[in-house]
């Protein structure tokens, strides 16, 4: 599993409490390009508590994305708006994946 960033210091029930008020794991898109090749992933796995913004987040990645991911054709144009979207609506909430992947991993150590 990726690493999960802004958890450090948190107990699982801290965690648990701050799902509960709408917190979520959230994924943020780049892309870069290199003339014939593009390049798209996906970012380590941030946890954003209810009401706390994604920008601090995603800025970097997109500010990455917006300089080096158009220049390959022809997929750098299509993944770096695609990044771009995806980072500026909040990112690609994944907690249903991440709540799933720790309850697995829980049935298993028992």
């Amino acid at each position: 599993m990726a690493k999960i960033r802004n958890i450090e210091g948190l107990s699982t029930d801290q965690i648990n409490r701050e799902l509960q008020k709408g917190a979520k794991f959230v994924v943020f898109q780049y892309c870069i390009s290199i003339i014939i090749m593009t390049f798209k992933r996906s970012s380590d796995v941030y946890f954003v508590r209810a009401g706390e913004s994604t920008i601090k987040n995603s800025i970097g990645l997109s500010l990455l994305t917006f300089f080096l991911g158009w220049w390959g054709i022809p997929w750098g144009p299509i993944y770096t708006i695609g990044a771009l979207y995806n980072n500026f609506k909040g990112g690609k909430d994944i907690t249903e994946e991440i709540l799933s992947s720790i309850n697995t991993q829980a049935h298993a150590e028992v």
